[in-house]
């Protein structure tokens, strides 16, 4: 009897090792349609939301590679070009610009190529040329800004969407009920998540970028004082 009694005990737990091993992929797959199926059900308003991700994306990869590259410039350059002028070779200098091809070496060629003339021109000269390398650094970065407003925006346009949802359903079905409002409460919930999602992390990179630029700027503005004061010195 007690034999009988263990077997099926065996037995049971085997039916079962069996049901829940045949359960558990089934589970996954649903929860993983489930999450691609709620994303879906956020409506139209996902569409422009998907754009701004991707055009802030992109935007956010171009200016770093670009920047990143613009503040790879040699540690010595300034101190190359202090030798040149002190040995009176300004061709040479100006080839170190040139050959550099940074937002820095750029500032720096302009005013090399006017001295002789007075300071306040070649320091109008370096300054108008160091806006200028900003501006090319600064380009399509503001556009990270306006997604970071706008997101959140066609989130709680979304939010409104899915509020005239339900109850344009509870008035047609005349009840409140679960399966009428969850279709609203899909699309309120999940765009409103996505565009706060896609606004902070928009923000975030915006600053990122910026932080960048502004190192660029400090460092060009400490190089150009820098040549000035060298300039200035005596027998110069």
């Amino acid at each position: 009897m007690i034999a009988l009694l263990q077997g099926a005990l065996d037995t049971a737990n085997q039916i079962a090792d069996s049901a829940n091993s045949l359960t558990q992929p089934l589970t996954t797959a649903e929860t993983e349609i489930h999450f691609i199926d709620l994303l879906f059900k956020g409506g139209w308003v996902m569409i422009p939301l998907a754009f701004l991700a991707f055009l802030g994306l992109v935007i956010f990869v171009e200016r770093y590679l670009t920047i990143r590259k613009a503040s790879r410039t040699e540690s010595n350059l300034m101190l190359q070009i202090k030798q040149y002028i002190h040995d009176g070779r300004l061709d040479n200098a100006i080839a170190l610009c040139r050959n550099n091809n940074s937002p820095l070496a750029r500032m720096l060629e302009k005013g090399l190529k006017r001295i002789g003339r007075p300071i306040k021109d070649i320091e109008a000269a370096i300054e108008n040329n160091g806006k200028l390398e900003v501006s090319k650094l600064e380009k399509n970065i503001g556009i990270l800004g306006i997604i970071a407003g706008i997101a959140p925006m066609l989130g709680f346009v979304g939010t409104i969407i899915g509020v005239i949802t339900i109850f344009h359903d509870v008035s047609i079905k005349g009840a409140i009920e679960i399966g009428t409002i969850s279709g609203g409460l899909y699309t309120k919930m999940i765009t409103s998540a996505t565009g706060l999602i896609i606004g902070i992390i928009s923000y975030v990179l915006y600053h990122i970028l910026n932080m960048m630029v502004e190192r660029i700027i400090l460092r060009m503005e400490t190089d150009a004082i820098e040549f000035i004061d060298l300039l200035e010195e005596p027998g110069k």
